[in-house]
């Protein structure tokens, strides 16, 4: 992929970011737009709650294992989207552990136990935005769906995840790690697959055939509805964020595969 094609196909007027670390120093390979303008990330939020419930965990302010949710429900079933619960509080629940269910409520319900009273913004804020001066970021309501910031931040934030200062890397690859990795489950946006791998929080590519491509198996981001992206592989030392002003629709679904796919290949080349 040549550089100056990087945001062809692509609806609106999309932000990118291409990181490599390459011998411990960062580079980025390729950018495009205004990497500065401020957007919603949406359901990209959940890596940031993500994070900062790895830092409760490591720190022992949380255990997985906390009872959390519906009856049988655990802190790491709310976070692995396995606990039973629906997208929101209103929807069908089922026995935790039985299938993977995409859940907004299930993240909510995992943020406000970690935060114990704290408003989420300020937990959130503590936790991960101001210290990784992510500047332009916060929290605007859920903590599922609600950071907003600028793909600037949104790249050091992927960045984060390849070389952790927050968390140990044995605590990332916890979090990337599949969770019960055996349970079906739908990709919102993309259809079901068996298995449908999700860490604590990230969901992870495995062999699934949607938006990432061809990327590795272990690597592992999300989307948002608001069209950004954030996809990481901490084998290569590789990661994309993408911030987009119009909301992921077909012309998401159609292109991401193959342009995931394009981006690894030209950073591979690079």
């Amino acid at each position: 992929m040549d550089p100056s094609l990087l945001a062809v196909g692509w609806s609106g007027e999309p932000a990118i970011v291409v990181s490599a670390l390459r011998a411990g120093v960062w580079h980025t390979l390729a950018s495009h737009g205004d990497l500065d303008a401020v957007r919603p990330w949406a359901s990209v939020t959940k890596l940031a709650t993500a994070l900062a419930a790895a830092i409760d965990v490591e720190d022992g302010r949380a255990r997985l294992d906390d009872a959390v949710g519906p009856e049988g429900s655990t802190l790491a079933h709310l976070m692995s989207h396995s606990s039973g619960l629906g997208l929101e509080a209103s929807d069908p629940v089922v026995a935790p552990a039985t299938k993977r269910i995409y859940s907004n409520y299930g993240i909510d319900l995992a943020a406000a136990h970690l935060s114990a009273g704290t408003d989420l913004a300020t937990w959130l804020d503590r936790r991960v935005v101001a210290p990784l001066s992510m500047t332009s970021t916060h929290l605007v309501g859920r903590a599922s769906e609600g950071l907003v910031g600028s793909t600037r931040d949104l790249a050091a934030f992927a960045r984060e995840w390849i070389a952790p200062t927050l968390v140990s890397a044995h605590r990332r690859d916890v979090s990337a790690t599949a969770y019960l990795p055996e349970l079906a489950g739908i990709v919102p946006g993309f259809g079901r697959f068996t298995p449908c791998p999700w860490g604590l929080g990230v969901e992870i590519r495995g062999e699934k055939q949607h938006w990432m491509g061809d990327w590795p198996a272990r690597s592992f981001g999300h989307f948002g509805r608001s069209g950004t992206l954030a996809l990481v592989s901490v084998d290569e030392g590789l990661c994309v964020v993408a911030t987009s002003t119009v909301e992921f629709g077909p012309w998401a679904h159609d292109l991401w595969p193959t342009w995931t796919s394009n981006v690894r290949q030209f950073a591979g080349a690079s």
